[in-house]
């Protein structure tokens, strides 16, 4: 794994590089989570990770697929697919992505911000916590919500280390350990 994101880090920042010039950070954020979701399919890995495949072959597969996906890659990003291929780093793609994803989100001062709750969470109440994580972040917050009946009542936030549980499962736990002690 580590040595995937040191093999990553320098794809990701040339490639946040080019996008920031040419004001098309959300093209390739899209080119390359798709190219990453196309890798971590299995049928793609056993392909991708043949030898006997041609590297321009699989570079044609990918950008290929990218095109029926609705994703017509311009020619920056078919270059940098085919770039990746002849270098044996198509593997790498989902923690380029990832790098990428982080780059782009501390240059816009953007946070992802997953809240748990324990029942659908409607539009006005997530502009609510959108607004009050951004004054308390001072960061924009692109927030997903995920319902989870497990959690009871409640939510839990998670943005990267930070964690804001208000859920009543974590308050009971909460309580069951200070009455053990």
């Amino acid at each position: 794994m580590a040595e995937a994101l040191t093999l990553a880090r320098p794809y990701a920042k040339a490639v946040f590089e080019l996008a920031h010039a040419r004001r098309e950070p959300e093209r390739w954020s899209k080119l390359l989570e798709l190219l990453a979701a196309l890798v971590g399919n299995r049928e793609a890995r056993v392909m991708l990770g043949d030898p006997r495949v041609p590297a321009g072959v699989r570079a044609e597969v990918l950008l290929e697929l990218c095109t029926r996906s609705g994703h017509k890659p311009d020619p920056h990003e078919r270059n940098f697919v085919r770039l990746l291929a002849d270098y044996g780093r198509l593997a790498v793609l989902p923690e380029i992505a990832a790098e990428y994803r982080a780059l782009r989100e501390q240059a816009e001062r953007l946070v992802e911000v997953e809240m748990r709750a324990a029942v659908a969470v409607g539009a006005a109440e997530q502009n609510t916590v959108r607004a009050a994580l951004e004054k308390k972040l001072d960061r924009k917050v692109k927030l997903r919500c995920v319902t989870d009946p497990a959690l009871i009542g409640g939510a839990v936030l998670r943005a990267g280390d930070l964690v804001i549980d208000g859920s009543v499962r974590g308050k009971l736990g909460r309580l069951a350990a200070a009455i053990i002690q």
